[in-house]
């Protein structure tokens, strides 16, 4: 466990641009009270965002994840993450870049938010 501690501490200190973007946007419970934490290990994994009180993971995937070993591991990651009752919701790196409202309103979707 403190190996998955440490590189999830690690992460957290090392955001993407997208990732730090995103943060911004659900951090301190700005997202309708929802508390999200950031590179949260659901061992054996570590998640970019989850909000615990709803059960869903909010990842956020560059273009390495278009290759086909990584979109058979996502696929792979997501099966065991839900078998842990974990929706996990994606999105590209453009998308937060360039639709960053898009990505808003997604996650009202997902959260049930009108």
């Amino acid at each position: 466990m403190d190996d998955y501690k440490t590189k999830a501490r690690e992460l957290r200190k090392n955001l993407t641009q997208q990732e730090r973007k995103l943060w911004n946007i659900i951090k301190n419970k700005q997202f309708y009270g929802y508390k999200f934490l950031r590179q949260y290990p659901i061992e054996p994994y570590i998640v970019d965002f989850v909000c615990r009180e709803k059960k869903i993971i909010i990842e956020i995937d560059g273009g390495q994840h278009n290759e086909p070993w990584e979109v058979e591991y996502d696929k792979k990651r997501s099966l065991f993450l839900a078998s842990r009752g974990f929706k996990v919701v994606r999105f590209w790196n453009n998308e937060i870049d360039n639709n960053i409202e898009g990505v808003y309103k997604t996650l009202q979707k997902e959260f049930g938010i009108k």
